[in-house]
């Protein structure tokens, strides 16, 4: 089928351009999304009548891009979920959790415009491209963690591995305290005792 691109898209081509799509795609994406019109005779006269309207419409967008680009851009939002000792997530990182966390902290972004080539299913720091405009692009930073704490300790660069492994460590070391005072509790005990019996026998 064939459809007059309104705009730049990614892998079909520019604004204006006349291009040989799939039904589907165009029925389900293309056309409601008021990307792309149906090439007919009429449709492309139409769109020869409107294009400088259009190619304005497309630079003022494209600068509110820009400038929602520059804002965003490096950013980082936290996203907080439950997941196993090893940081495996018990479910997944969507892009509309992006989307919702990054509108959380003030910015204007839609799911539709998160791409994520899969989900998320690991705590820690995944960089995922936002598409503010077909030819605007900002990079976020999610940190994904089981608590806003481990959340700081993980944008200060420990991963939860080395996390896990400090937890242990740190519990290790409790243990060893722990048998140390009940090992000197117990020969302090033992000290006591001859001294006792000394007094007895004087008694």
């Amino acid at each position: 089928m064939q459809v007059i691109l309104l705009e730049r898209v990614a892998k079909l081509g520019q604004m204006g351009d006349v291009v040989d799509v799939k039904p589907g795609y165009a029925r389900n994406f293309l056309l409601p999304q008021g990307k792309a019109l149906t090439a007919s005779q009429g449709n492309i006269a139409s769109f020869e009548a409107q294009k400088a309207q259009l190619e304005a419409r497309n630079l003022e967008t494209k600068k509110e891009a820009e400038a929602l680009a520059e804002k965003l851009d490096g950013q980082q939002f936290v996203v907080i979920r439950s997941a196993s000792d090893a940081g495996a997530l018990y479910g997944s990182v969507t892009p509309r959790d992006a989307a919702d966390a990054a509108t959380a902290e003030g910015f204007s972004v839609d799911k539709k415009q998160v791409v994520l080539i899969a989900p998320i299913k690991e705590l820690g720091l995944h960089s995922v491209a936002v598409k503010l405009h077909p030819e605007v692009e900002a990079e976020i930073k999610l940190n994904v963690a089981r608590s806003a704490e481990e959340a700081e300790l993980q944008a200060s660069g420990k991963s939860i591995q080395e996390l896990a492994a400090e937890e242990e460590a740190a519990a290790e070391y409790e243990i060893a305290e722990l048998f140390d005072d009940i090992g000197s509790a117990a020969s302090d005990d033992d000290d006591a005792a001859p001294a006792a019996s000394d007094e007895e026998a004087s008694a």
